[in-house]
């Protein structure tokens, strides 16, 4: 009616919904995000090159790489992350030439690869999450008698 279609709507939303998680979240959280990303940016690449959509293809495996790169390796700090830090830059470095590789070849197994990739250092990092419950032990509170008087404090305004 005005111009837009419901679908427009629906990715509008999305992206307002996705924009608010990302403001909201904490930088563990932002490194979860770049995981489901690139995740889901594969998944949608090994679906379009299975259906023959070689445009469409192409544009998931390009948004894959800026996440792994852009994101996940420019977010690694390799003075304070010593050599897990290091080993991770080049597992992402890897990953990008696997992605670039399956889209020059169409090579749908190299896909799957980084796709299981990403979801084991995903898994690893879910692990690490600084909001994790931890076990307390149970604290004990005294019970207080209902009918017993309670002491009030007033302050005259």
């Amino acid at each position: 009616m005005f111009g837009s279609s419901p679908r427009n709507g629906a990715n509008a939303y999305s992206q307002v919904s996705m924009e608010t998680g990302v403001l909201a979240a904490n930088p563990h959280k932002l490194i979860v995000l770049l995981f489901d990303g690139a995740i889901m940016a594969v998944s949608n690449a090994i679906q379009q090159m299975n259906a023959g959509k070689i445009p469409e293809k192409g544009r998931s495996i390009s948004h894959a790489i800026a996440i792994v790169d852009q994101g996940l390796r420019a977010s690694l700090n390799k003075k304070v992350g010593g050599e897990l830090a290091v080993n991770l830059d080049t597992l992402y470095g890897y990953m990008i030439r696997q992605l670039m590789t399956a889209n020059l070849y169409n090579q749908v197994e190299k896909l799957a690869e980084v796709q299981k990739l990403l979801r084991e250092l995903k898994g690893a990092w879910d692990a690490i999450a600084p909001d994790q419950p931890v076990a307390e032990e149970p604290v004990l509170v005294a019970q207080q008698d209902a009918l017993a008087p309670r002491k009030f404090n007033f302050v005259a305004a």
